[in-house]
C-alpha cells in the first residue's frame, strides 16, 4: 500500500464542497498504472498495452516478463501504443509494487465467504470505480498470468481484491480481455474526454416539439380518430416524446410526414365531398 495518503482537516467548510464533488469525478490526479505478473503471451502485453492507450492510461509495468522484440506479436498487437506505453514499459518486481502502491488485484476465482480473506472481499470493476472517486492516490491494477493467474500467496499481499462477473459455467477471461474490460470500466476515472460527442443539448426546441403536438392533434382530426380517444392518445403521444427527447432533424422530419399526411387527408375529404361518396373510415 502507498505511503501517500490525502492530507486530513480538522473540519470542512461548505466552500471546500464544490472541490470535492470535482474530484469525486473526472480523471484522478494520479492514474492507475497497470502490472502485469509474469506475462507468458508477448500478444496479450501488447493487447493490454493498446487497451491502456485506449482508455488514457500510459505506465504499464511488468514483473518478469518475456522478450519484446520490436517486430514481434507484442508490438503488433499493440498499435498505436507500440508509439509509447509499450516502449516505456517498466519492469519492476512484485514486492516493488507492494510497497510503493495501493494495490488492486484481479482474479477470476473468488471465495464465497469470509473464512478465507485470500479472494473475498471482492468487488466488481464497477464497484472499484466508485470506490477509486474517493480518493486519489497511487493505485496498481495488478494483473496474473494467463495460466493460472495470481496466486493466493500474491493476492494476500495485496490490498483489495476485484474480479468480473461472467458466466458461472465460464468464468475466466483471457488476460487481454479482462484488462480491457477492466479498464473500461475506469475509464471516467482516466479519460478526460472521449470520440463521441457531446448531446446534452441535442433536444429539438420546445415551439418545434408543440407543434410536432399540435399537427399530431390535427392528424386525429383529419383521420377521423375516435372522439373518446383523442385525449389520451394525444397525452400518450406527449408522454412518449417527453422521454424520447428528439433531436432537431428528428422532429423536422416528423412535422413534414404528418404535415404530407394532413394535406392528403384533407384533399381526400374534399375529394369524396366532391363525388358525393361517404368516407368508410368517418363513423
Amino acid at each position: 500500500m502507498t505511503d501517500e495518503m490525502p492530507d486530513e482537516t480538522d473540519g470542512e467548510t461548505p466552500d471546500d464542497e464544490p472541490e470535492q464533488a470535482e474530484r469525486a469525478s473526472g480523471p484522478r490526479a494520479h492514474k492507475p498504472v497497470v502490472v502485469v505478473v509474469e506475462p507468458e503471451t508477448p500478444g496479450n502485453i501488447g493487447t493490454i498495452a493498446r487497451a491502456m492507450k485506449n482508455f488514457g492510461l500510459y505506465d504499464l509495468k511488468l514483473v518478469n516478463p518475456p522478450e519484446l522484440h520490436r517486430d514481434g506479436e507484442a508490438y503488433g498487437f499493440a498499435g498505436h501504443a507500440r508509439e509509447d506505453v509499450l516502449p516505456n514499459a517498466e519492469t519492476v518486481t512484485f514486492e516493488d509494487v507492494v510497497q510503493n502502491y495501493h494495490t488492486v488485484g484481479f482474479t477470476g476465482i473468488t471465495n464465497e465467504s469470509s473464512y478465507s480473506h485470500d479472494r473475498f472481499p471482492f468487488k466488481t470493476p464497477v464497484e472499484l470505480k466508485e470506490d477509486l472517486k474517493t480518493v486519489d492516490t497511487k493505485t496498481a491494477l495488478v494483473f496474473g498470468r494467463e495460466g493460472k493467474g495470481l496466486s493466493n500467496d500474491e493476492l494476500a499481499q495485496l490490498d483489495e481484491v476485484a474480479s468480473i462477473p461472467a458466466d458461472s459455467r465460464y468464468p475466466i477471461l483471457n488476460l487481454g480481455q479482462a484488462a480491457t474490460v477492466v479498464l473500461y470500466e475506469l475509464r471516467d476515472l482516466t479519460v478526460e474526454e472521449t470520440q463521441l460527442p457531446d448531446v446534452e443539448h441535442a433536444r429539438a426546441d420546445e415551439p418545434e416539439i408543440d407543434r410536432l403536438y399540435d399537427y399530431f392533434a390535427e392528424f386525429l382530426d383529419a383521420s377521423h380518430f375516435p372522439e373518446h380517444q383523442r385525449d389520451r392518445s394525444e397525452l400518450m403521444f406527449r408522454r412518449l416524446f417527453g422521454r424520447a427527447h428528439p433531436t432537431d432533424r428528428e422532429v423536422k422530419t416528423l412535422l413534414g410526414l404528418f404535415r404530407r399526411a394532413n394535406e392528403q387527408l384533407r384533399e381526400r375529404e374534399d375529394l369524396l365531398d366532391e363525388l358525393g361518396r361517404t368516407d368508410r373510415w368517418n363513423h
